[in-house]
């Protein structure tokens, strides 16, 4: 388990962190989500043991995360950031191998596993290609795929998955992608906790979720139960709404100063407004695409 309590931190006058609390279990993905300078990337290098908080304690398995030495905790969990700089010429392959550097393991296993996280991660052609030659989102692939390595292989062992803004620079396909990896690797008893901004995002991959607004928590639990309008609009003082379709949930955000339009009837088919579309009414007809175009809010049936 990894246990975060009361996690206070301060820089000068500024409080960045008041109080958060969470708990992640291994096999769970976490989404931590809430507007820009909520204080999420600093929770996360905290967690990470980058940065030490002012109060509040981090515990993985219930040993705090003072006695461990920067090697154990490589074993322990591994740390998407936003950013990496690679300055070498290395190979994709190589990049990833940097992940198996914490074990004490054979070269032939090291190299057994770097093949199959590369074809875990659709990198298998690009194993040869200098990592500076990729385009970001390319870039952004393989140090996923060196963490992967790095927590790869210990079956029996409870480690976590630290991502931080993973999906910024991929389209998105990419976005699925990376996604559905780290949700694959809740298989190997790895917990995920990853920082979302896209709440559609979330809602479609984590078991749990957390609010924060100002450094404070808005809310935390499942996320099922969590997820409301009323808490999203707290957390990002924006209009939003929740539409259910089959058995997901889809955040629709509205224009300032106004609510968006939703009907309770079922939809299929999303759109972002049509002039015909009016409040109350729903659109029985397959629209134009002109009127696809210019619609600024509302969905249709497409029966």
């Amino acid at each position: 388990m990894l246990i975060a309590n009361d996690i206070t931190h301060r820089v000068g006058k500024a409080t960045l962190l008041e109080q958060v609390s969470l708990q992640l279990a291994p096999g769970k993905f976490m989404a931590v989500v809430g507007a820009n300078g909520a204080g999420k990337s600093t929770l996360l290098r905290i967690i990470s043991g980058e940065l030490k908080p002012t109060y509040g304690d981090i515990s993985y398995y219930d040993l705090p995360l003072s006695i461990y030495t920067p090697k154990m905790l490589s074993k322990v969990r591994a740390t998407l950031p936003q950013h990496t700089t690679v300055n070498f010429p290395f190979t994709v392959m190589q990049v990833v191998e940097i992940g198996r550097y914490p074990h004490v393991t054979t070269r032939k296993e090291n190299e057994e596993i770097i093949v199959q996280v590369l074809e875990q991660t659709g990198l298998t052609d690009y194993a040869e290609r200098t990592y500076q030659t990729l385009s970001g989102g390319e870039k952004q692939r393989v140090q996923m795929a060196r963490i992967m390595a790095q927590l790869w292989g210990q079956q029996k062992e409870p480690r976590f998955l630290l991502l931080d803004e993973p999906t910024s620079s991929l389209d998105l396909a990419q976005q699925q992608m990376l996604l559905q990896q780290a949700a694959n690797l809740k298989q190997q008893n790895i917990g995920v906790l990853a920082i979302l901004h896209d709440l559609n995002l979330a809602l479609q991959f984590a078991d749990q979720i957390l609010f924060l607004k100002k450094g404070k928590t808005v809310a935390y639990g499942k996320t099922e139960e969590t997820v409301t309008e009323r808490v999203i609009e707290e957390t990002y003082e924006h209009p939003v709404r929740l539409i259910r379709d089959g058995d997901h949930r889809i955040v629709v955000p509205g224009k300032i100063g106004a609510s968006p339009y939703i009907s309770d009837a079922p939809t299929t088919t999303w759109c972002r407004s049509c002039p015909a579309l009016q409040p109350n009414k729903i659109l029985k007809s397959n629209p134009t695409f002109s009127q696809l175009n210019s619609m600024p809010y509302g969905k249709f049936n497409d029966n």
